[in-house]
């Protein structure tokens, strides 16, 4: 989708489309022993949405969803919502929604579109990710950086990877469906 455009109705609906995606992606979720934070498969529509809308309607959607989120209504990994969930050990992860889908859009848009792109946008997009979650936890929760990475990153890696790759493959996928109609 070209960033050009202005917010038109077919824009919209993508937007709350992925809003929606992510929402469904965040109850998907599963608890790890010992960590605060479940696997979700909401980062990976975070991921899509940069990839599909650019930076600023992928970032829309996820504001979108923390904006409901924040409201109350329950949009969050199992079904949490209000704004005590930012100030949670997910908190640092939910911002870092944001600047996944940010950063993904604004690298995986820029030239001419190839996997190797896209690749080093979703890498340097889950950097951000996780680079507010972490930090966030350790803070939060009083934790060392060892617990903090033991219960924030490394049990998310292998996951982190196998998202990458699905993303790769849908966006090669549905890219031709999401170029604007004329």
């Amino acid at each position: 989708m070209a960033q050009n455009q202005p917010l038109d109705l077919r824009r919209m609906v993508f937007i709350s489309l992925f809003t929606a995606l992510i929402i469904i992606g965040g109850y998907l979720s599963f608890p790890i022993p010992l960590s605060p934070v479940p696997i979700v498969l909401a980062d990976l529509f975070v991921m899509l949405a940069g990839l599909s809308l650019g930076a600023s309607s992928g970032a829309a959607s996820v504001g979108l969803f923390l904006f409901l989120g924040a409201l109350g209504l329950p949009v969050f990994a199992g079904g949490e919502a209000g704004l005590v969930v930012f100030l949670g050990p997910k908190g640092g992860f939910l911002w870092g929604y944001l600047a996944c889908a940010l950063i993904v859009g604004l690298i995986s848009t820029r030239g001419k579109s190839s996997w190797i792109k896209d690749l080093f946008a979703l890498i340097a997009g889950n950097i951000f990710l996780y680079g507010i979650g972490v930090p966030w936890l350790k803070t939060i929760l009083k934790l060392s950086w060892d617990k903090a990475l033991l219960f924030g990153l490394f049990p998310f890696m292998i996951g982190m990877i196998i998202k990458i790759m699905a993303a790769i493959v849908l966006i090669r996928a549905l890219r031709p469906f999401l170029k604007p109609s004329r």
